[in-house]
């Protein structure tokens, strides 16, 4: 049987013709930008394209140049049919000249940007002839005499390949109504804009329907690059959405260049946002300090903040008494021989010190006697200590003592705290020493190595599984 595409398939398929169409679309205005630039290769090399694409520019042959071209191939004609010697050959030859000043003078090349054209003409003629005067050169080139004594077929040839190419490339390019040249490249470009804004239609509906809280313009913004493929000026940003859509479609990868392009913006913002939002917010606890706010809330009683309790539970106490449950219960039996070791090295110390201590050690089995008191000494203070600490815990009333020893600590301290000169003192160090934070760690904290820091989270981002 048949195996039915994935939605997902689907997808990267039309991705792909879209990518392919506005790939399509970017070669055509790139061709299109450039191609009165490069006409001249286009009308030596392919000249099949010159036909099909000069209408679209508005350019056709210069009546003038075109006319002195045609003249050139009715005097080959007459030359064939009568001779080089014939009066019909002498009427095109003065014809000829005639045509000759009339270009030098009226310059048909300035029209289209070509006077270098008629400058290279002017010099390969004089060359030819040498003659320092375009008009002279191009009167003798054109003359019964010059053209028996030097041959008529080799001075043919050479006006063919060296000066007929230079004319033919000459061209007039129509202006239309809003005095630009005329450029009907927009026939070719309208069924690609209608192709695209189908395509951003129905994308901004599936976005607005996948984020119904979007607003309309929100949506169409989503995919605001686009926007670009809609422009008809400036038309080379579309590379931006044909770059995008080819990486899309997997034709092409830009993850190293949104890592860059990301890392670049990152440098250059980081530091700057730094320094704004830490120094902002060391403004803003200064002037909390000044106006009293830090210690008037802290002086207050808890009773009377203004502050929002969502589950009737004070989460510090919560923290600190399951803290002391856990050190109580699980670590110190744990760290208990520890614990003996440093008190039973204290109290050989201590002992140490006494002069008629010292003098006992020296009687027989006073070490062993010495070393089992310390050993006694140590486990007997640390369980005694620990007993303590788990009665506190468990004891209501050693609780309660404890809560009212925090109590009255918290009411003296506040007490004491309250007078005004050690408010003053106090929210005086607080600034000064915020205030040194900003000159000693923010300007660091702004000059450290922005790549370096990416870089470490590249890393870290690259180790996650």
């Amino acid at each position: 049987m048949r195996k039915l595409k994935s939605p997902k398939q689907r997808n990267l398929w039309f991705e792909r013709l879209m990518a392919i169409t506005a790939t399509v679309n970017l070669g055509l205005v790139l061709f299109d930008m450039s191609y009165v630039q490069w006409r001249d290769f286009y009308y030596r090399r392919i000249p099949q394209i010159t036909y099909i694409y000069d209408p679209i520019k508005g350019i056709e042959p210069h009546r003038d140049t075109k006319k002195y071209l045609e003249t050139v191939t009715e005097l080959e004609q007459q030359i064939s049919q009568t001779g080089l010697n014939s009066p019909e050959v002498k009427i095109k030859l003065e014809e000829m000249k005639r045509l000759s000043n009339e270009m030098i003078d009226s310059n048909p090349f300035v029209g289209a940007g070509k006077s270098g054209s008629l400058e290279k003409i002017k010099n390969r003629m004089r060359e030819h002839i040498g003659q320092e005067s375009a008009k002279r050169a191009f009167a003798t080139f054109w003359s019964q005499m010059y053209l028996s004594e030097h041959g008529w077929i080799q001075e043919i040839n050479f006006f063919n390949q060296q000066i007929r190419p230079a004319i033919a490339t000459n061209y007039y390019r129509k202006i239309g109504e809003n005095g630009e040249f005329l450029d009907n490249f927009w026939l070719i470009d309208l069924p690609f804009l209608i192709i695209f804004g189908l395509d951003l239609l129905g994308r901004t509906f599936y976005t607005k329907r996948q984020k119904p809280n979007l607003s309309w313009l929100e949506a169409i913004l989503w995919r605001w690059y686009d926007l670009f493929l809609l422009i008809p000026f400036w038309r080379w940003l579309r590379i931006l959405p044909v770059l995008v859509r080819l990486d899309q479609a997997k034709f092409i990868s830009l993850h190293l260049v949104r890592r860059q392009i990301h890392q670049g913006i990152v440098a250059n913002f980081a530091e700057e946002i730094t320094e704004i939002v830490v120094v902002r917010v060391i403004n803003q606890v200064q002037g909390s300090i000044q106006r009293g706010e830090i210690t008037r809330w802290l002086l207050q009683p808890e009773k009377e903040r203004s502050y929002i309790d969502i589950n009737n539970i004070n989460e510090v106490e919560a923290i600190a008494g399951l803290l002391v449950q856990t050190i109580v219960n699980q670590v110190l039996p744990k760290i208990q021989p520890e614990i003996n070791a440093i008190l039973r090295h204290n109290i050989e110390t201590a002992f140490q010190q006494v002069p008629l201590y010292r003098n006992l050690l020296m009687l027989p089995g006073a070490k062993e006697a010495q070393i089992q008191l310390s050993e006694q000494l140590a486990t007997q203070i640390t369980t005694n200590l620990y007993i303590a600490l788990v009665s506190a815990i468990k004891d209501p009333v050693a609780a309660k003592l404890s809560s009212q020893l925090l109590e009255k600590f918290t009411t003296v301290f506040n007490s004491e705290l309250q007078q005004k000169h050690v408010l003053r003192e106090i929210q005086s160090l607080l600034n000064d020493f915020l205030e040194e934070v900003k000159i000693n760690y923010v300007q660091r904290l702004s000059q450290e190595d922005i790549d370096q820091i990416i870089e470490q989270t590249r890393q870290m981002r690259s180790l996650r599984p």
